[in-house]
């Protein structure tokens, strides 16, 4: 049996988290520069405020129904992300995170399912303050329907004997299955499959020619036969990236040296934080695509890393020299995109005999800033290129504190 939790609204249910006083208001939360909806509370669906929909054309509206709104922060979905794995994580010896908010554990041999997961939701709920949906069911595929079933029920649902999947599969939608793409659904629907039973039914002959293996796993998955394992240990990065809009377009060469060197720090850290090393970095520059009445431009660079890297004072000057070669004076850019690809662990970097190495002295750098970052929060000791106060950062008109990764932001009572 494979169990698949879910955090309900997690973005919103994250800032509700220390506002109670939000509890019953309707919730959405921004993208990066509160461009877009990317999150919203239940009252805010029931609203019909839609995903994607533009601050600036829902502002009055929002502003009418008494909306809170709430700019994006990351590290604070983060960190209570980690807080409620941690927990969910006491309750089966396998788990898979499959994202910031979902997470599939395997429950095979455990007895009382119902009353176990019922337990798990509870204790996850009364430690964290998040509340979670779960689905249980032979395969991966049904515990996502069972998943989706459970948030309008009781929270938590269990699809175990063949009578439970049945009545549950008879009245699921077809473009509802995990895995089914609006084109498939759109396909399945003109021949009279509407359902997640109307689709098991189908010969797996039909569904071998034309839906390729894919098709066939889910189809096999509905029928209780796993073809999708949990994995415990997540596949090979092939590549990292660190790209931000910025708060406003500049043309000004000092303030995007201040970006790329920045979001060359933030891909260092998480290269160092998975072990990784780089082979191959990239540069892009792009331009606001939307201002039609402005010069377009997107220029990009490749720079090879001849000993394999990950530590920061290396890789940013890399990137600024990539960043020289491609900067176009006359036009005004609203991204930097820094990538890095060719990853290898960091035990297996070989050292050329013709290049000279330093990085034995800038790895240990990068560890103290690591380190230092670590205690004293986020940006305690950066690099000078990176700027101080930038005034290309993102806007975030709404952002909340950092309640939990931030002393000076902490909650006082009393």
């Amino acid at each position: 049996m494979v169990g698949l939790i879910d955090c309900n609204n997690f973005y919103a249910s994250c800032e509700r988290l220390f506002k109670p006083q939000y509890r019953q208001v309707p919730i959405v939360v921004l993208s990066n520069n509160d461009g877009c909806v990317i999150a919203r509370s239940e009252e805010a669906k029931q609203l019909g405020i839609p995903m994607t929909a533009p601050y600036f054309q829902w502002k009055p509206f929002l502003e009418a129904h008494k909306v809170a709104v709430f700019s994006s922060h990351y590290e604070l979905y983060g960190d209570i992300s980690a807080r409620v794995m941690t927990n969910i994580a006491r309750f089966s010896p396998n788990m898979e995170v499959y994202s910031i908010d979902e997470c599939f554990i395997g429950l095979t041999g455990f007895d009382h399912l119902e009353g176990y997961v019922e337990n798990l939701r509870n204790t996850v709920i009364h430690n964290t303050g998040i509340p979670i949906s779960i689905g249980v069911g032979p395969t991966k595929v049904l515990a996502k329907v069972a998943n989706k079933l459970a948030k309008k029920a009781q929270g938590h649902l269990v699809l175990q004997r063949p009578e439970q999947i049945e009545k549950a599969l008879s009245g699921f939608p077809i473009e509802a299955v995990w895995g089914i793409g609006y084109k498939h659904a759109q396909r399945l629907k003109k021949i009279g499959v509407n359902t997640a039973k109307d689709f098991r039914q189908l010969p797996i002959n039909w569904v071998q020619k034309n839906m390729s293996v894919v098709g066939v796993r889910l189809w096999r998955e509905l029928w209780g036969q796993p073809c999708l394992p949990i994995k415990m240990i997540g596949d090979p990065k092939k590549g990292l990236s660190t790209s931000r809009g910025f708060g406003r377009t500049t043309d000004d060469y000092e303030e995007l040296k201040e970006a790329t060197s920045s979001y060359t720090a933030r891909l260092a850290q998480k290269l160092r934080r998975e072990k990784l090393c780089c082979t191959v970095l990239s540069v892009r520059l792009l331009t606001n695509r939307f201002a039609d009445k402005e010069k377009q431009v997107y220029p990009q660079i490749t720079i090879p890393v001849h000993t394999a890297a990950n530590n920061t004072p290396q890789l940013v000057k890399h990137t600024l020299w990539g960043l020289e070669q491609i900067f176009l004076k006359g036009y005004r850019y609203q991204k930097v995109e820094v990538s890095a690809f060719g990853l290898i662990p960091e035990e297996e970097v070989q050292f050329s005999l013709f290049n000279t190495y330093d990085g034995d002295r800038l790895n240990r750098i990068s560890s103290l800033m690591d380190k230092l970052n670590t205690h004293y929060g986020a940006g305690a000791l950066r690099l000078c290129s990176e700027g101080h106060n930038p005034k290309w950062n993102l806007r975030r008109d709404f952002l909340s504190p950092n309640y939990t990764t931030d002393w000076k932001e902490i909650i006082k009572v009393g």
